[in-house]
């Protein structure tokens, strides 16, 4: 009854709905013990994400500003980079709570590949990368070439931008070095449609991936002298992941 009260004062003021909506996620958290009780079934866990959805769907997506906490620095870029509210909300607390309660990647990549929009260039940047070098690998391989390029940024040793790291010389395969340019996206594709929701699961950091110093990848194909001077740190599909 709460909830439906809560949704239908949301539909009522764009102004009460946007102070609501904290609120509203912690109801539905509290209501469904999300804090430490995982949900045992997946018929639970859609339920519960319905529910949260229905509430979000309320909201006046301009009208609500959420913060990402800064607790390093690959969250502070991605605060940085002004995520929209609708797909913060979205993603970073929805996405988060159903990772909590059970709902790996795979499950979230299907959830979000169809609504997840990408908000600014540098969004942009990231899928535009894991397109072109990782749509052939496993999402968790993908997950993985977001994080090394937001660490990359964060790390002092590259430009501190997405973009800027992207789009560094000799740095990407799929990069022409000499033009920066980039080869065409098949943006109705289902794996443009992976990429972009990788990517906002990789900014907000709803699913644990490489700590924050692993920087650098090559695939198993090939063994580029750099690789010798780095510490392996894991092998994801045909990529090997490397830490200074």
């Amino acid at each position: 009854m709460g909830l439906v009260m809560l949704a239908m004062a949301s539909q009522a003021t764009a102004q009460t709905a946007a102070l609501d909506v904290t609120s509203a996620v912690k109801q539905v958290e509290a209501e469904l013990g999300a804090k430490e009780a995982p949900v045992q079934q997946a018929s639970g866990a859609a339920a519960a994400a319905a529910k949260v959805s229905a509430l979000y769907d309320t909201q006046p997506a301009k009208s609500v500003t959420v913060a990402l906490p800064p607790s390093n620095p690959v969250a502070a870029l991605a605060a940085k980079a002004a995520l929209p509210v609708s797909a913060a909300v979205d993603i970073a607390r929805e996405g988060a709570w159903l990772h909590r309660n059970g709902w790996g990647l795979h499950a979230l990549v299907d959830r979000y590949s169809s609504s997840a929009e990408i908000s600014n260039e540098e969004e942009n940047c990231i899928a535009i990368a894991v397109y072109h070098e990782a749509r052939g690998e496993g999402l968790e391989g993908q997950l993985a070439v977001a994080r090394v390029i937001m660490n990359r940024a964060a790390s002092s040793k590259y430009p501190d931008s997405w973009c800027g790291v992207v789009k560094q010389p000799w740095q990407f395969s799929f990069v022409n070095p000499r033009t920066g340019h980039i080869p065409y996206v098949d943006q109705d594709s289902a794996s443009w449609r992976k990429a972009k929701a990788i990517t906002k699961l990789a900014v907000t950091q709803v699913v644990p991936s490489l700590s924050d110093d692993v920087l650098w990848y090559h695939a198993d194909y090939v063994a580029p002298s750099w690789g010798r001077r780095l510490s392996f740190v894991q092998k994801i599909g045909t990529h090997i992941f490397y830490r200074a």
